[in-house]
């Protein structure tokens, strides 16, 4: 679900570590703490891995020590903010065959870019660049896909582009996104403007939602109590 994802959708990214999202429930983290012990994966922080601990939205980490992996860290959540329940998630994900690796699934790309709208200064650069990749490899889209593109591409020149193409549908979705009220007058500039105020305003959302998540850690560091697992 994260930087290894966007690879796959042919968004370039280095990334060192590897973003799971799991269903939270016992006989599944059985499997994934199958799988850990074999990478020799010990948790890193707080909180353990547990079914309560995944729900209530926090990410439980580790770092692995088996040969070919050392140092690899993988960090897993349940509950991702902003988007749908995990049953959902999985219900419209997409599935690739990779060689020598066999059948890997990846969350969609809508939910994709909902789990990267996050405050982290990183991410996004690497939403546009993943929103970038997949206009530009789909010459034909289908149908649907321009919607999306109009709510949720980040590039003004491709903005701009899109509302003189399909000018009906920017007019539609421009009352729930003002930068295509921009794009629509080919105000570039405009554009940008309302670009960063989206950011802005999901940064703080996602600032909001993580404040009584890491006062919670907070209390379980200096307590030194355990959450239920």
């Amino acid at each position: 679900m994260g930087g290894q994802a966007c690879i796959l959708y042919g968004a370039a990214e280095f990334s060192r570590d590897i973003d799971l999202a799991v269903l939270a429930d016992e006989r599944n983290l059985g499997r994934l703490r199958a799988a850990l012990g074999a990478l020799r994966a010990e948790p890193v922080f707080v909180p353990p891995l547990g079914v309560e601990v995944l729900r209530r939205g926090h990410a439980c980490h580790f770092r692995c020590a088996a040969p070919g992996v050392e140092g690899l860290r993988i960090d897993v959540m349940s509950v991702l903010h902003g988007c749908a329940p995990f049953e959902r998630l999985w219900s419209r994900r997409r599935t690739l065959s990779l060689p020598e690796i066999g059948r890997l699934h990846v969350l969609a790309l809508a939910d994709l870019v909902q789990a990267k709208k996050t405050q982290r200064d990183k991410d996004w650069p690497m939403l546009r660049r993943l929103l970038e990749a997949d206009y530009y490899q789909s010459p034909k889209p289908p149908r649907g896909r321009i919607a999306f593109w109009l709510r949720e591409v980040r590039t003004s020149e491709i903005l701009v582009t899109l509302c003189g193409r399909y000018t009906a549908t920017a007019r539609r979705l421009a009352s729930v996104r003002p930068a295509l009220r921009a794009a629509l007058r080919g105000d570039r500039a405009g554009v940008e403007r309302a670009l960063q105020a989206e950011q802005e305003i999901a940064r703080a959302s996602d600032r909001e939602y993580w404040q009584p998540l890491r006062a919670e850690l907070e209390h379980w560091r200096r307590s030194g109590r355990r959450p239920i697992a």
